[in-house]
């Protein structure tokens, strides 16, 4: 089992420390690049999809999440509030209230709709010090969230979206869901009243996945406070299954927050709220896939992608010129000269990177490269320009294999 607390600091990728806090890790250069590049493909591939980016403060009064309902049904899990200025404000637990003050900050038209807004912000709960551990429970998170306003009659288009907007990240990714879990409401107060809200929003939710013909199971008690979700439940090492991507259908959030467009009749109308996060949590992405590949991730995302192996000094020149390439491609490469050992050992020390281009007498010699796959494959000795290319193709189109079809 690849744990990815050890994993993680063994691979330098993220720490903590008891002067910081518990629940509060930090990143690591080479975690940094990992979660860089993630939140990169993240926002690229919502901007493909016509979401627009915002961002929002991470404090707000108390009142924001009175109105919203989180401070009647969710407020144990929130830090407690600040006195500032006579007035009382708090970490968010969610970005969703900031993103309805903000919808409703303008005067929308049915012709703008569906309005997706999305943001990888910063948001804060007061967990427990005895459920935390690593990048999976923690007190800091980095949502990659969005909220997309919509009519009624766009809210399955708009999840099935969603849906398959998840599908192709995790297939860049090299993960897969373990199961899709259609999540209810259950006895007890916890979620707000509104049955009838409830219903519709549940039989559109299980119209989206009947349409979409994906498997799933129901479940009562695992909804959001304001609304059911599907959830997409992948597994660790360990067994142990959890939540990482959403999408949510909220009628109550509008209606709280007094939202509205103008429809063509030239009357106000209550838009719907589509919760969506593609790979929930930024911490809780990273963790799972620490385990899932053991710290080899897929080329695009590593922190090295290409390491550089000069056999001896004599071809160092050539090493800085290959590096030079890389670098003018995107690619992160680094160069492990002779001082590091021998040539064996600077391949088993590079074992996790993509590409490793090995650079004898006889390839410096003819403007060549051999490259080794982390699977073990060797290839032929190749003209740089013509390694580079390739590489950059698989890297830039976020694919999972490493060379043309070749096991990852």
């Amino acid at each position: 089992m690849n744990d990815h607390r050890k994993l993680g600091r063994e691979l330098g990728l993220f720490d903590t420390d008891p002067l910081i806090g518990a629940g509060l890790p930090y990143w690591l250069p080479d975690g940094a690049v990992v979660r860089h590049v993630l939140e990169e493909y993240i926002r690229t591939a919502e901007r493909a999809a016509g979401y627009r980016h915002v961002y929002s403060p991470v404090l707000g009064k108390r009142e924001l999440y009175e109105i919203s309902g989180h401070w009647s049904h969710y407020s144990d899990d929130m830090f407690p509030p600040m006195e500032l200025g006579g007035e009382q404000v708090v970490l968010r637990p969610s970005l969703c209230p900031h993103h309805a003050v903000i919808y409703r900050s303008r005067s929308h038209s049915y012709r703008e709709l569906p309005l997706r807004i999305a943001e990888l912000g910063g948001m804060y709960r007061s967990e427990l010090s005895g459920v935390l551990g690593g990048l999976t429970r923690v007190r800091a998170i980095q949502l990659n969230d969005a909220h997309i306003f919509c009519t009624l009659d766009q809210v399955a288009e708009e999840a099935q979206a969603a849906l398959e907007m998840i599908r192709r990240a995790y297939e860049a990714l090299g993960i897969s869901p373990a199961r899709y879990r259609l999540s209810l409401r259950g006895p007890g107060g916890k979620y707000v009243t509104a049955l009838e809200l409830w219903q519709r929003s549940t039989a559109l939710l299980t119209e989206v996945l009947d349409r979409s013909g994906l498997p799933y199971e129901a479940a009562e008690g695992e909804a959001a406070f304001y609304g059911p979700k599907i959830d997409v439940q992948v597994v660790d090492g360990a067994g142990r299954e959890f939540t990482l991507s959403t999408v949510q259908v909220d009628f109550h959030q509008p209606e709280r927050f007094g939202l509205h467009y103008i429809g063509a009749d030239g009357a106000k109308h209550r838009p719907v709220m589509v919760h969506r996060s593609v790979i929930g949590s930024v911490e809780r992405a990273v963790a799972h896939l620490i385990e899932e590949h053991g710290g080899a991730f897929p080329a695009w995302l590593a922190p090295t992608q290409v390491v550089i192996l000069p056999v001896s000094a004599a071809e160092l020149p050539n090493a800085v010129a290959l590096a030079a390439g890389c670098a003018r491609r995107g690619l992160r490469a680094e160069i492990a000269g002779p001082e590091r050992g021998s040539l064996g050992a600077r391949v088993r020390e590079s074992r996790l990177v993509p590409y490793q281009a090995v650079i004898g007498a006889k390839e410096a010699a003819g403007d060549l490269v051999a490259v080794r796959l982390r699977d073990g494959r060797r290839l032929d000795p190749l003209p740089v320009e013509e390694v580079l290319a390739r590489i950059a193709a698989l890297v830039g189109g976020h694919r999972a294999d490493l060379w043309d079809g070749a096991p990852r």
